[in-house]
């Protein structure tokens, strides 16, 4: 055995004990050292007598001999303990043990699967249940292996809820380094012990009264386990209203009765629990002990909390309900089951042994329960406590009898646990009802996308069953909604809006309406449906009131009531294909719809000479806060069907920009001015509504004026020129071609104008639509990666197919990844990672063109989170600062390793990514914020309600929608 350093006194840590001096003296040159010789180690050298036969490197060699040993000792001992909870494997009764690194057994292995759980190994299981991180362990420091009451614990954390905690928390497992005074060597067979937190002062005399006969226990002292029995019954003080095993009517074997019956009380138990270490109790008697006696089981003082209480498996529950039991009442000699013993003792009149209050009945025809009486019979019955209850009631409460006759059922329901409907009562007593509110129930059947037909079946059947109006009927619900559609609030505009009806109460309006109709006109085959865009926006400012007020507080602005608050408004609109058509009465409408949102991006106020931010939203890509303005079944190609419905809208919001709205908000009447900015659009409708030429233009951008050609040879080098008012002038250039030019010539003036622009957009990039191209073009670079296009240009359009075959089965073989018709988000997402090119790089034999792709990949993966972002600023500097840089080094990269895919011509969104991101970014502050994503989120809300909410008629289906 190896000395404890810690018997050495402090004071001699420099001093050489004599005894140990001449027991080295006392050894042969070639024996080996005592394992009690501790050289400690000294500051200074100690000058060795010349008698010592032994020499000086002898000494060291010895003292390094020793210390390898007692290193290798430690960690002996280490391995005898649970890594988790520290106990020796040689105490604990299963002596079996588990690796706390690798992959998990067989039983525990099945038992994930069978409850869908994706870890597994021990260190991610440790991880979740122990909240204990293994990973890092080194071998000299913790143990590698967990004991078998660990195993179970885990075990029964997946039987019952998933990742509940069953270990206990105010327990910890330190383990440190190997020293003179390690715990682990001193106390190896007796496992080591965790520190626990001090116990609750007010217990601390009773807690050690218990601690010393919980050691007699262990002992095997059976005085002090008698006498602790006796205390834990006297804690649970349940005699009378436990049943004893003496009822049970069948003689049956010891062993099987002990195992019925609670561990505490020796009761049969009653709402039986199970503990971690598999012992039963009735739920009271165990919650009395833990909160008297502390947190171990009063069987095995295992550490146990209340929160590691489960309900025994299903079949031990059906055993003990099956029990035949004796009636204690006297003169019944029924035999009945456990199960239904309280139907049998509530149907007894008198119930000996029950402290309830009995009518002595004097003759006559049987008594009758009250609640079965006449109301007049009732009154007769319990006129005296009445009079009592009144005279109380007048005495002390003001005569409120209600409120007392209330509160105490309340209490009694309380004091039977009967907390539901005491929950129930108390909100009748505070003027809640037990229903629910009519904006609830409307949120309810919005977010489980029910139908009006569908939730008013469910609130007929809960009605029904329950007796009571838990969910409101569909009037209440359309009610409420009025309260949340445009239309609701009243407001006014200073000047009044040009060509704008002043009536504020306005709804859901056909998109169509005002139309002129004649022979000659062009057809217009759809449905469309819209709010006013004035109302709307009342509407999202009154859903915003509280963050206004809010906002205006956090900046000590509570009574401000200056200028106007400026209101920054971000517009989208996107088309969506493949909208099958609904079956009904109406025009035969393309299978395509248009929707047109907005969403309040900022509100500032001037204060001083500073402009304050008092909102921005958080999340402007959100679902939740696009506002849906316009739904359309058309397609986003049809020109003319667009213009119709839309110039009606563009009409309202050019007569908004130089008005001002005048809304009461928090009480006072306050003024907004509007600025709108159309950012939301794909390239496809920014080209349709701003009348430039289809994407396969020459002229390649809709920032600048550059053609394909021009973006091929500068590939970074270009500033944004393009603007609404400028495309207005070259149009009517194009429509009246003052100059007398050819074709060729007026086109190449007016730089791809072609149409006259009807809505006004700012210049700008959408991010996700940016990914989507870039990510298609990159899906492109591998195929002609993989067939070596830079040395075969000519190739076959079979050889092409072959490439993209094996591209999309080794992208589903390693990433997981199935082939798609056409590129959308989310592939887009997957695709571009260091993960699939290193798997593409697999398919392609030139080591050379493996880093130029990884460094193609990685650039890009640089320059993605400036234009994804919804504030570069803040979330990724650094890539903003190295934007320009990297742009350069993707371009150069583009124009030589590649050369042969971008030469003389480039992508659109290629184009954009590397010219005019960094000066968007200085104008607008983000790109990602001011993306169409909230629109095309929307667009799945479109389609989901489409299905599963709106009316068969194709005249009522888009209002519902909308």
């Amino acid at each position: 055995k190896v000395r404890p350093f810690e018997k050495t006194p402090p004071g001699d840590s420099q001093v050489v004990n004599k005894d140990k001096a001449e027991e080295v003296s006392s050894l042969d040159k070639g024996s080996v050292l005592h394992m009690d010789a501790v050289i400690p180690v000294m500051d200074k050298p100690v000058v060795v007598q010349a008698e010592l036969k032994g020499t000086k490197q002898t000494l060291e060699k010895d003292a390094n001999n020793l210390k390898m040993q007692d290193n290798a000792t430690h960690q002996a001992n280490l391995e005898a303990l649970c890594r988790i909870c520290g106990i020796s494997f040689k105490t604990d009764r299963y002596r079996r043990s588990y690796p706390v690194h690798g992959p998990v057994d067989n039983e525990t292995q099945g038992l994930l699967r069978k409850k869908e759980k994706k870890a597994t190994s021990w260190p991610d299981l440790i991880a979740k249940i122990f909240k204990i991180d293994v990973r890092g362990d080194i071998d000299t420091i913790h143990p590698t292996r967990f004991c078998h009451n660990c195993w179970s614990i885990i075990q029964r954390k997946f039987s019952s809820s998933p990742y509940e905690v069953y270990f206990p928390r105010n327990s910890t497992m330190e383990w440190q380094p190997h020293s003179p005074n390690c715990d682990v060597c001193h106390t190896s067979c007796r496992g080591i012990k965790r520190k626990k937190q001090p116990p609750n002062l007010q217990l601390a005399k009773r807690l050690k009264i218990i601690a010393e006969r919980a050691r007699k226990n262990r002992c095997g002292k059976n005085q002090g386990k008698i006498n602790n029995k006796n205390l834990m019954k006297k804690i649970t003080n349940c005699k009378k209203i436990h049943l004893s095993t003496k009822l049970l009517a069948v003689d049956y074997p010891v062993d099987f009765i002990k195992a019925i019956s609670c561990q505490i009380c020796e009761h049969i138990l009653s709402d039986p629990v199970e503990t971690t270490c598999r012992h039963l109790f009735c739920r009271t008697c165990i919650l009395k002990c833990l909160k008297v006696m502390g947190s171990y089981c009063p069987s095995c003082l295992y550490p146990c909390f209340p929160t590691d209480l489960v309900t025994p498996v299903r079949s031990f529950l059906n055993i003990l309900d099956a029990l035949t039991l004796r009636c204690p009442v006297k003169e019944c000699d029924e035999e009945i089951l456990l199960g239904k013993y309280g139907q049998h003792l509530s149907s007894h009149k008198e119930m000996e042994g029950k402290d309830v209050y009995t009518h002595i009945n004097k003759g006559g025809r049987p008594r009758q329960h009250l609640l079965s009486l006449t109301r007049r019979a009732q009154k007769h019955r319990l006129r005296e406590l009445k009079l009592q209850v009144k005279t109380f009631a007048e005495k002390e409460e003001g005569g409120d009898i209600k409120a007392v006759c209330m509160t105490l059922f309340l209490l009694a329901l309380r004091a039977k646990n009967e907390h539901r409907q005491a929950d129930e009562l108390e909100a009748i007593m505070q003027g809640r009802g037990s229903g629910l509110h009519p904006a609830v129930c409307l949120a309810i059947r919005v977010n489980t996308f029910l139908s009006c037909s569908q939730y008013h079946k469910m609130y007929r059947t809960v009605k029904a069953v329950t007796g009571r109006q838990i969910f409101q009927p569909l009037h209440a619900l359309r009610t409420a909604e009025k309260a949340l559609l445009p239309g609701y609030h009243p407001f006014e505009w200073k000047p009044p809006l040009k060509n704008v009806s002043a009536n504020t109460e306005v709804g859901i309006i056909d998109g169509l309406s005002g139309l002129p109709h004649s022979v000659d006109d062009y057809p217009i085959d759809t449905i469309a449906k819209r709010f006013r865009y004035d109302a709307a926006l009342v509407s999202a400012l009154m859903d915003m009131e509280e963050d206004i007020l809010e906002g205006m507080k956090a900046h000590d602005l509570d009574d401000y009531l200056n200028g106007p608050f400026t209101v920054v408004v971000k517009e989208s609109c996107d088309g969506m294909g493949d909208v099958s058509e609904k079956h009904g009465c109406g025009p035969a409408v393309p299978e395509k719809a248009v929707r047109f949102s907005f969403t309040v991006m900022t509100i500032t106020i001037t204060h001083g000479n500073a402009n304050v931010r008092i909102f921005e939203e958080v999340k402007p890509n959100s679902e939740l806060c696009c506002k849906p303005l316009c739904l359309m079944l058309a397609d986003e190609s049809d020109h003319e069907t667009l213009t119709a419905i839309l110039s009606p809208l563009i009409a309202e919001r050019e007569a908004m920009k130089s008005s001002v709205l005048l809304l009461e908000m928090g009480g006072i009447l306050r003024t907004f001015k509007f600025i709108f900015r159309g950012t939301g659009y794909d390239e496809k409708l920014v080209r349709e509504v701003e009348g430039l030429e289809a994407s396969g233009s020459t002229y390649i951008c809709t920032l600048c004026d550059a053609t394909r050609l021009e973006a091929s040879q500068n590939l970074v080098l270009h500033s944004i020129t393009r603007s609404h008012a400028e495309n207005l002038e070259r149009y009517e250039v194009w429509r009246s071609n003052p100059y007398h030019e050819s074709v060729d010539e007026l086109r190449d003036r007016v730089k791809g104008v072609s149409a006259k622009p009807f809505i006004e957009t700012v210049p700008s990039i959408d991010a996700l639509h940016c990914d989507i191209g870039n990510a298609a073009e990159f899906y492109k670079i591998f195929q002609f990666e993989i067939g070596e296009v830079y040395k075969n240009p000519d190739a076959s359009k079979e050889e092409r197919k072959r490439w993209q075959s094996a591209l999309d089965k080794h992208l589903r073989k390693k990433m997981n990844l199935k082939p798609i018709m056409r590129m959308n988000g989310n592939f887009a997402r997957k695709l571009m990672t260091k993960e699939t090119v290193e798997a593409v790089c697999e398919l392609i034999k030139c080591e050379e063109r493996h880093e130029a792709l990884k460094e193609l990949m990685d650039l890009y993966l640089k320059m993605k989170p400036v234009w994804r972002s919804s504030c570069p600023a803040k979330e990724c500097p650094e890539l903003l600062c190295q934007y320009s840089f990297n742009s350069q080094r993707f371009a150069e990269l583009l124009s030589t390793k590649f050369q042969y895919r971008y030469e003389g011509k480039i992508t659109n969104y290629f184009h954009k990514t590397l010219a005019h991101v960094p000066e968007i970014i200085e104008r607008d502050g983000s790109i990602g914020a001011w993306a169409s994503e909230g629109n095309e989120s929307g667009n799945k809300l479109f389609r989901r309600f489409r299905k599963m909410n709106a009316r068969q008629s194709k005249c009522y289906e888009m209002e519902d929608v909308l």
